[in-house]
């Protein structure tokens, strides 16, 4: 992302950090294997006949909540997370579908949509003093203080076929953007110097990538999945403050994704 996006992020994952350290747990869930995913990581399978839209109702019922997924704090997504589609541009068309799911936005044809924010929980042992720590350990426990992925999740139910064509267009983007492209958003831009899939498990399709985001030269990861289970697709986009710092290696957020197709299913 630019600096300024980066910064925010940055401060805004210290912030949940920060106050997350009085609550901290761990764990995690397994998610079910799909036989049916291919080894790049999704599927092409489509829905045998046109799906029902969830109601707004439905979806918020099958929306992620606190307490589905261990060692995470969810909340929903306030208004200063809210993008408008048409307040994301790109210099490529092609890649619009990915800058949408990076931004939480919906595609054409969506009915209702929710968003949370999932927030790692600081590691256990987080809340001792530096007194206490024994050398070195005090350089490991600042760097375990950021190491914290925050994941937006955006969940969009869709009417007939209109779910199915939203995922397939975003795996097309996601592979005709490769080698990257820029998006603006309320008139900051955002370099986007390649897209790279990952492999990931779930719902009648899923799949995954890694997106890296360039700045003067500086580069940071970031996650993008999104999963279909008949009309709903939902698409999570990670980020990792230590990541961004080149001090960790963070990978696709699959306790996440796991928790929210087990609510779909």
């Amino acid at each position: 992302m630019s600096a300024t996006a980066v910064r925010r992020t940055a401060l805004a994952a210290s912030a949940a950090a920060l106050a997350l350290l009085a609550t901290a747990c761990g764990g995690a869930s397994d998610a079910d294997k799909k036989d049916d995913k291919d080894a790049a990581g999704g599927s092409s399978s489509a829905p045998k006949a046109p799906a029902k839209a969830l109601t707004a109702a439905e979806l918020e019922k099958a929306t992620l909540a606190q307490g589905d997924v261990k060692g995470r704090k969810v909340t929903k997504a306030g208004p200063a997370d809210e993008v408008p589609a048409d307040g994301v541009t790109v210099d490529k068309e092609a890649c619009l579908p990915v800058a949408h799911a990076m931004y939480g936005v919906a595609q054409k044809g969506s009915v209702a949509t929710t968003k949370r924010k999932v927030i790692d929980e600081p590691k256990a042992g987080g809340k001792k003093s530096l007194e206490d720590l024994a050398d070195g350990e005090a350089e490991d426990a600042f760097k375990d203080a950021f190491d914290l992925t925050s994941t937006f999740v955006a969940l969009n139910s869709y009417e007939g076929t209109a779910g199915p064509d939203a995922f397939a267009a975003l795996k097309k983007a996601a592979a005709d953007c490769a080698g990257g492209f820029t998006a603006t958003v309320a008139g900051t831009p955002t370099k986007v110097a390649s897209i790279a899939e990952e492999k990931v498990t779930g719902g009648d399709e899923a799949a995954a990538w890694t997106v890296t985001s360039e700045d003067d030269g500086d580069k940071a990861p970031f996650k993008l999945v999104a999963l279909r289970k008949e009309g709903a697709v939902a698409t999570f986009f990670s980020f990792n403050l230590a990541a961004a710092g080149g001090d960790v290696k963070f990978e696709v957020p699959a306790e996440v994704v796991a928790a929210q197709d087990k609510k779909l299913a």
